[in-house]
């Protein structure tokens, strides 16, 4: 690759990362149109190589919402503000109960990427698996996303690790709020010759781990301990390649919150009243990733990269040995682990000034282990328990799983304004199903004028049954007893296949205002969706024949000097009908009217919406922002939904040197909303959001 060729692809990269940060403008790595951008010089043969990779992944065609480090900043909690709670100030995004988010009506099918590079998903529980403070820039893909992305396809959280060409630099940063927050976390970033690195970690004490399942401020046995660490490592080989390690690791505990003045419903040898208030079940959460990448742009055409992947993950329940027979019927020892080991390539190819192909492959090989030890009681045909001695079951049960992919695709450049992506994937997995599909899809993005840019696009998806969140249970086993399951029907999900439409348009009013409007909508069969069944806060997935999901969303940003804001508004309707696999879980009248009949999946919300406002005067930094939602579904066959809710957060920032001081107020108004009360479709208990909380922050800079 030639000086001048690599300079020009290492300025364009680096301005398609600093376009309207915080907006959904860009449509592809192409500027927003009408933005105006800071010059941006761009050296060293690191940022050269960061330029190349990105060529790797197009964007053309899908829709995309920036996050910069100062967007991250400007919330009310900055750096520490959980990842899941950045994600829902974009547009089309749910909050549900757990740290769970929905983003267009679908349930999780997140994936995550570290610089371009896919990261296995892991078993997914309370607490995050990544930290916001990783993150240099993130991005969140929606829409009909190009060939290159697979499997999870809801939405593709970007995230890009912050960079630097030469010195060292970072912060220690302490928080301390109500209800016992402690959160100590720090990071360290540097360059030296041919070596980059990034070190982050964080430590988090907290008397809220899970949500309250009771209205009051204060939660019972609801203590979390929570760990995590990350390390980015990159060596420059030579001119054009170089070679990067990047690792992760999570370590969360959770007591599970009790709920005071419960009845039992069973009866336990030699023991008398029990009081639920004072149960004492736990969950823990451990997770850990490698990755070893290998980069190289050989010439002016040619751009590939190769890595091979590592992933851990598990989640242990610890009943209560007591509370959990005598107020459930059944007291289980949980563990759920997965282990992967994957290996991805991408390539990308110049053929001419007009077309650029790509194509690469993703191989995985995991292995899943259930184990549960569980204490029944023995019952009759209907239920009702026939001995206060409790009996023993062991169902441990293992899955093996493989998954291939691979995809084929061309970006051409039409003209000035139009650009089309258009290409196939075919992806195969083997593991509770054999299944394959062959995957069309096309993009486009076309210019108006100047300001005004349309985006639309089609794509065929295929979406594997999430293995570490097969449920395993042996029906057989648990008949005549407390545990007994109300059908024995088909337990192997099924991989969804659908197909999306999205079109959108953005217009920049102004160089500062930018607006946007997008529409999708959604055919699927063998609709995946996942429920909390049973004692253990552990989703289990399953399917429905049908699906139908569709939506509008609407948002505006303005990027000032001093100040800035955003307003993102969602509308969606997402249904089912008929549950395929996993009736088992499932009352048999709900599953006859859930046959017959259209349902509103249970994260189904209505509506949706997130704002927010900086100001920035000389050192001192106030900011506010706002979270709505209409609902989630509840009831019978989630025939009703919640009331809706709204949370104001606030903060304020001043800056003494090297050191940033920050004092933020959570749910300013105090409002007391429940997320979830513990019926509809695969709920299993009440959640409430937070109630008012005070933080106060001080950050170290070196």
């Amino acid at each position: 690759m030639n000086s001048n060729s690599m300079k020009l692809c290492a300025v364009a990269a680096a301005v398609a990362s600093f376009v309207s940060p915080s907006a959904r403008a860009a449509d592809d790595d192409k500027p927003a149109p009408g933005v105006q951008l800071d010059a941006v010089t761009v050296t060293g043969t690191a940022s050269r190589l960061d330029a190349a990779r990105n060529q790797l992944s197009p964007e053309t065609g899908s829709s995309i919402y920036r996050f910069s480090q100062q967007d991250i900043d400007n919330l009310p909690l900055g750096s520490s503000t959980p990842l899941n709670q950045v994600l829902l100030q974009a547009p089309g995004v749910a909050q549900d109960s757990y740290g769970q988010l929905h983003i267009r009506g679908d349930h999780s099918n997140l994936q995550y990427r570290i610089n371009h590079l896919l990261i296995p998903e892991a078993i997914t529980g309370f607490g995050q698996i990544l930290d916001t403070r990783i993150a240099g820039q993130v991005n969140l893909i929606t829409g009909a996303l190009p060939p290159q992305y697979g499997y999870r396809t809801a939405g593709v959280v970007d995230i890009h690790t912050p960079s630097v060409e030469q010195g060292v630099s970072g912060t220690i940063n302490a928080t301390l709020g109500s209800r016992g927050h402690r959160e100590i976390g720090g990071d360290v970033l540097g360059s030296s010759g041919d070596w980059t690195y990034f070190f982050t970690g964080s430590w988090l004490q907290s008397n809220i781990g899970i949500e309250n399942p009771i209205p009051d401020s204060n939660a019972i046995h609801d203590q979390t301990k929570q760990g995590k660490g990350f390390a980015y490592l990159s060596r420059v080989l030579d001119a054009n390649s170089r070679v990067s390690f990047i690792a992760g690791a999570t370590d969360n505990r959770f007591q599970i919150p009790n709920v005071p003045g419960q009845t039992p419903d069973f009866t336990l040898a030699g023991v008398g009243s029990v009081d639920s208030a004072g149960f004492d079940a736990r969950q823990r959460e451990t997770n850990r990733f490698e990755v070893l990448a290998y980069q190289a742009s050989p010439n002016d055409k040619l751009d590939y990269q190769v890595a091979i992947t590592h992933r851990y993950t598990d989640v242990r329940y610890t009943p209560d040995p007591v509370g959990d027979l005598v107020f459930n019927g059944i007291a289980a020892n949980i563990l759920r682990r997965n282990s992967a080991v994957s290996l991805q390539g991408d390539a990308s190819y110049r053929l001419t000034d007009k077309h650029t192909v790509r194509t690469g492959l993703y191989v995985q090989s995991e292995r899943y282990d259930a184990f549960n030890t569980a204490s029944v009681f023995p019952a009759d045909a209907d239920g009702n328990q026939t001995s206060t001695t409790p009996t023993t079951i062991v169902d441990n049960s293992s899955i093996k799983g493989h998954l291939f992919g691979v995809y084929l695709q061309d970006e051409w450049q039409v003209n000035d304004k139009l650009v089309v992506n258009y290409g196939a994937r075919y992806d195969h997995v083997n593991s509770v199903s054999n299944e394959s599909q062959l995957s069309p899809r096309i993009g486009l993005i076309y210019d108006l004028s100047p300001k005004t840019r349309v985006h639309a696009g089609y794509a065929r998806y295929f979406t594997p049954p999430p293995t570490e969140k097969i449920d395993p249970t042996s029906v057989a086993k648990f008949l005549d007893t407390t545990n007994a399951l109300p059908s024995d029907a088909n337990t192997a999900v099924s991989s969804e296949r659908s197909h999306y439409f999205d079109v959108g348009i953005s217009h920049t009013v102004t160089p500062e205002l930018t607006l946007s409007l997008d529409a999708y909508y959604r055919k699927v069969r063998n609709l995946q969706d996942e429920g909390q069944f049973g004692n253990a806060l552990i989703f289990s997935a399953f399917n429905y024949a049908q699906g139908k999901i569709g939506g509008v969303e609407l948002s505006a940003v303005y990027k000032g000097k001093q100040a800035g804001a955003y307003a993102n508004v969602a509308f969606s309707r997402a249904e089912g009908r008929q549950i395929v696999t996993g009736q088992f879980n499932f009352d048999p009248d709900e599953l006859a009217y859930i046959a017959n009949n259209w349902v509103h999946l249970d994260h189904d919300q209505a509506v949706s919406g997130s704002a927010g406002v900086s100001w920035r005067i000389a050192e001192t930094t106030l900011g506010a922002d706002l979270l709505y939602g209409s609902g989630l579904r509840r009831g019978f066959a989630n025939t009703e939904h919640l009331p809706g809710y709204g949370q104001v957060n606030a903060s304020v920032a001043h800056t003494f040197g090297k050191t940033d001081l920050r004092l933020a107020i959570i749910n300013v108004f105090d409002h007391a909303y429940q997320i979830r009360d513990g019926s509809g479709i695969g709920v299993g208990a009440p959640q409430w959001g937070p109630r008012r909380g005070f933080f106060t922050s001080a950050t170290w800079h070196f």
